[in-house]
This record gives C-alpha cells, sequence and structure tokens, in this order.
C-alpha cells in the first residue's frame, strides 16, 4: 500500500496484515497470544526480544515460525560458556589468491542474519555477551578496525531459563537495555496441552506460510512511527519512568526501598513506541494512557536493578511496577 494513503486506510491494513501474521503464526503455535503479539511487536518498532521461560514452552518456535511467515534468513545461535566473540561474530582470515599473494578476508559468523535466535543467551560468558552490544543497537559489527553493516531487518530474540541458574551468566545492564521487551512465557494450560499432544504425538505435519516480506516491514515500520504521542500521553510515560529510579521526585516509597537503579531513556522510547503498535491494533491514530500502561511491564522489568533488601525478601520487580502504575497518576499533579 502507498505511503500516500489515508492514514485510517493504511491503518486498517496494518491491522488485517498484524491479524494475517498472528493466524498463521497460530497455525504452529499454540496459544501464547500475548507472546507472539510481544514479539511482532518489537518487529515493527525494531527491537529486540527477550523470552524468558522453562524449557518445552514453545520459545524456539515461535522464533522459528516467525522466520517461516516473513520468509527472513534465519540464524539459531546456541550459547554456551566455550562460545568465543568470533564464533558469532565473524574474524578476518588469510586467503591464498590464484596469482600466489595472500589477502585478508572478513569471514562472517552466524550473526549475519535477519533473524537471530540467541538461544540460552545467558550461558554464555559476558564477553561474548557483549559482542551483541553493537549488533543489537546498531545493527553492525566492528572487526579489525572494520565496520560490517548487518541485513536489514536485523532483528535478535534471546531466550533464557529462570530456573537452572548453573552454568549461566547474568547478562550485562548495557545489554539487558537493549532489549526492548522481556517477555515471561507462562505455562500452558490443560485445554493447549491437550492440543500439543494432538498436534505433535500424530502425523501433522505443522508449517507456516510466508505471509509477509521484508519490505512491507519496512512500509509498516514507517506507519507505526506517524501515530500521535500528546504531551500529557509522553509526560506521563517519563513520569513513570523516572518513578523507577531511587530518590527521583516520582520515586514510591517501594522504589527507594528495593531498587538500586531504574530505567534509562531507551526504557521511555521502548514505552512510546510499543504504545504506537498498541493504539494501531486498537483502531486509533493517538497513543493513550492506557497503550501506556499495558506494556510498562515488559518494557520495563528488564531496566529496573533489585538491591539486595529485594533479593533477600524475593521480591520481584514486576511488584515494584505495580506499585509505580498505581501510584503514579495519569495527569501532573503540579
Amino acid at each position: 500500500m502507498s505511503t500516500l494513503a489515508p492514514m485510517a486506510e493504511r491503518a486498517a491494513e496494518f491491522r488485517k496484515r498484524f491479524a494475517d501474521l498472528e493466524a498463521e503464526i497460530g497455525q504452529v503455535i499454540v496459544g501464547q497470544p500475548e507472546i507472539v503479539r510481544g514479539v511482532l511487536t518489537g518487529l515493527f518498532v525494531g527491537g529486540n526480544i527477550l523470552l524468558e521461560g522453562v524449557p518445552g514452552l514453545g520459545k524456539t518456535l515461535i522464533v522459528r515460525t516467525l522466520a517461516q511467515v516473513l520468509d527472513l534468513k534465519f540464524t539459531r545461535i546456541q550459547f554456551t560458556p566455550d562460545l568465543m566473540p568470533s564464533d558469532i561474530v565473524g574474524t578476518d582470515i588469510i586467503l591464498e589468491t590464484p596469482e600466489g599473494r595472500r589477502e585478508r578476508r572478513f569471514q562472517s559468523g552466524p550473526l549475519f542474519s535477519q533473524i537471530v535466535l540467541a538461544d540460552e543467551i545467558n550461558r554464555a560468558i559476558p564477553k561474548t555477551q557483549s559482542a551483541m552490544l553493537e549488533a543489537m543497537q546498531e545493527g553492525t559489527v566492528s572487526v579489525g578496525g572494520t565496520t560490517h553493516q548487518l541485513p536489514k531487518p536485523f532483528f535478535v530474540l534471546a531466550t533464557q531459563n529462570p530456573i537452572e541458574q548453573e552454568g549461566t551468566y547474568p547478562l550485562p545492564e548495557a545489554q539487558l537495555d537493549r532489549f526492548l521487551f522481556k517477555l515471561l512465557v507462562p505455562f500452558t494450560t490443560r485445554d493447549e496441552l491437550k492440543l500439543i499432544l494432538d498436534r505433535t504425538t500424530q502425523n501433522v505435519k505443522l508449517h507456516a506460510n510466508k505471509v509477509m516480506d521484508s519490505s512491507e516491514i519496512a512500509q509498516w515500520m514507517g506507519l507505526v512511527r506517524e501515530v500521535l504521542v500528546a504531551n500529557a500521553v509522553q509526560d506521563y510515560a517519563i513520569r513513570l519512568l523516572l518513578a523507577t529510579h531511587p530518590n527521583s521526585e516520582f520515586a514510591t516509597a517501594d522504589t527507594n526501598r528495593f531498587l538500586r537503579a531504574g530505567g534509562s531513556p531507551r526504557g521511555a522510547q521502548a514505552l512510546i513506541l510499543a504504545s504506537k503498535v498498541r493504539a494501531l491494533l486498537e483502531g486509533r491514530f493517538n497513543v493513550s494512557f492506557e497503550d501506556i500502561r499495558k506494556v510498562f511491564f515488559p518494557a520495563m522489568r528488564h531496566r529496573v536493578l533489585l538491591n539486595f533488601e529485594a533479593q533477600a525478601e524475593n521480591v520481584a520487580s514486576d511488584s515494584v511496577l505495580a506499585a509505580i502504575l498505581n501510584e503514579v497518576k495519569e495527569k501532573d499533579g503540579k
């Protein structure tokens, strides 16, 4: 659809195409509608996604299916303690030419893809995890003083297991901040588990068909940026972010007691961009206060750092964020 078409017409087409993606993914993935919607939201704002859940919930399958419906180049990287930065980024190698001369040539690693599944990312050493920073933020990698451009669109979906901590390394705060959302994958319900067994223990071949390509993705990414945000709504997002910082003007009692650091400006960007997608899906061309509230948890839960007291009392970041949502009002009281 042309970018010169009326906003209402383009927004309606976006909702239809978004629904098409959800429906096709649903041909393979059972349940998890909020997770699928969160992943697709990240896609249309150009944000990376961190999926956290116990093994067997379909996190890897969601990413594989997404690559199928989008017809994008897909790479899976299994993160392990012995994985080195050059194993994922690539390295310069020396080759001999037909003339007998030697020349240096860059051999790209598996990171040179469009959808990258970083499976069990917290099993890699911090040095390897940090090699992802430039790629996730800039869409480039630098090797031997040369900067190489990654394919577009470039989208990292990482998984981690919240239970098994032996042999894992906490993700650096700088890397966590480069994820648009942290999505907590819930366990399946009784009915969903029955359907999973019916599909996977019989002669049923699961496959998702192509729905969209990279050029159409770029078109919808542009549309998302056109959604309007009123000053009052943007200020609400700002105040929510500032409320995650201990001893700030908007900090709550729980913030001061349980947090040692709050979200960065990237957190505010995540709130606004994700809210724009939700506004379009709700049939609006402007972001509402409710849009901000709905994306607050996945956009912020990985950006706040709990202090020792919170860890000792087993306080979850979501409970602190819930208190912030409850106490920070939509309208500024000043």
